[in-house]
């Protein structure tokens, strides 16, 4: 944040109504420092995959966990990954010789995205939703 005050010197300050709008709208946008430490995404997230390319099965759900900013499993397989304080998420998994990644978005109670790995041996695509318990 060091470049904040020249950043608000170069809009003129804080007396134009548009500006002052602009920063109303980024400040209800942006979760709380408070709200961040307090783990914002903290829970069981129910995920359902889905594939759109390859032989893997589809419709499969697997619920992780979030404590603060990792993500893992909440039962089978080994789950590792991170979520930033936007929802930005990042997640590794495999179970035996499978193997997949994905990354997506967690907002409020739901979170979706993509995925690809190699499933039994086949390369495969898709895309995956969660919805918070």
């Amino acid at each position: 944040m060091a470049h904040f005050p020249q950043f608000l010197t170069s809009l003129g300050g804080f007396a134009r109504p548009r500006h002052l709008a602009l920063f109303a709208v980024l400040a209800t946008a942006m979760p709380s420092t408070a709200e961040a430490r307090a783990g914002g995404y903290d829970g069981i997230w129910n995920v359902t995959f889905a594939t759109t390319r390859g032989n893997c099965s589809s419709g499969y759900s697997v619920p992780f966990t979030v404590t603060g900013s990792r993500v893992s499993s909440a039962g089978g397989g080994r789950v590792s990954g991170r979520v930033n304080r936007a929802g930005a998420v990042a997640v590794q998994v495999s179970v035996g010789a499978s193997h997949a990644s994905g990354g997506g978005r967690l907002a409020g109670m739901y979170g979706a995205g993509s995925w690809r790995g190699i499933i039994s041996g086949d390369y495969c695509s898709g895309t995956w939703q969660a919805t918070r318990t």
